[in-house]
């Protein structure tokens, strides 16, 4: 009888959600526990928050660069969100999936639907909170916006979470259990290792 063998080639792992969810603390905390992958890092135009680092959180770029990298098609998907850039580097996903490691990408819902598109054997997962009211709250704590903002991303969270369907898995993370929802994350992608139709994802 022929050996049976466990499919080990990289998945392509989308950790998607609205803003305040947690999707930065989580792709932390799944690095700290050991969790084996290859993170793809988001470039973006905004200013790098207080800790944030160039290359580790995020990829800092002008706008005007942000731009220009556009226009010489260096990313496989980008959006304007509340006026600034976001995209993912198409170098960074084909260094990650040639690492043999399965690769992360912590990109916004309409980024996710993107590449979704492009590759349908990404494995989407979206982190939520468990209602709109704790979401609220997070964003308040964070005082990073005005109020007109802030309405600006409620309302854009309420239609994110409404597209919950697409994804292939719901993961709730609530406060006080940050290694838990990265445990959760972890299952999820041992499990999908099993699978019979593995879904193999080439750039």
């Amino acid at each position: 009888m022929n050996d049976i063998q466990i499919q080990n080639k990289p998945l392509l792992i989308v950790i998607s959600g609205p803003a305040g969810v947690g999707k930065d603390s989580v792709v932390h905390m799944m690095k700290e526990i050991g969790i084996p992958f290859h993170f793809v890092v988001t470039a973006t135009s905004r200013a790098p928050r207080p800790g944030e680092v160039h290359g580790e959180d995020y990829f800092f770029y002008s706008k005007e660069k942000f731009e220009q990298m556009l226009a010489d098609g260096e990313f496989i998907e980008h959006a304007d969100v509340y006026g600034q850039y976001k995209g993912v580097l198409r170098s960074q996903v084909k260094s990650a999936l040639e690492s043999g490691k399965d690769v992360v990408m912590r990109i916004d819902v309409q980024g996710a639907a993107t590449i979704k598109q492009k590759f349908p054997n990404a494995l989407l997962i979206f982190l939520m909170l468990d209602d709109i009211e704790d979401l609220v709250n997070r964003l308040r704590e964070r005082n990073t916006d005005t109020e007109d903002q802030l309405k600006i991303r409620i309302e854009l969270a309420r239609h994110e979470y409404s597209q919950i369907p697409n994804f292939d898995y719901q993961v709730c993370n609530r406060d006080g259990h940050l290694e838990d929802t990265a445990r959760t994350i972890e299952a999820i992608i041992k499990s999908e290792h099993h699978r019979t139709d593995h879904r193999q994802v080439t750039l």
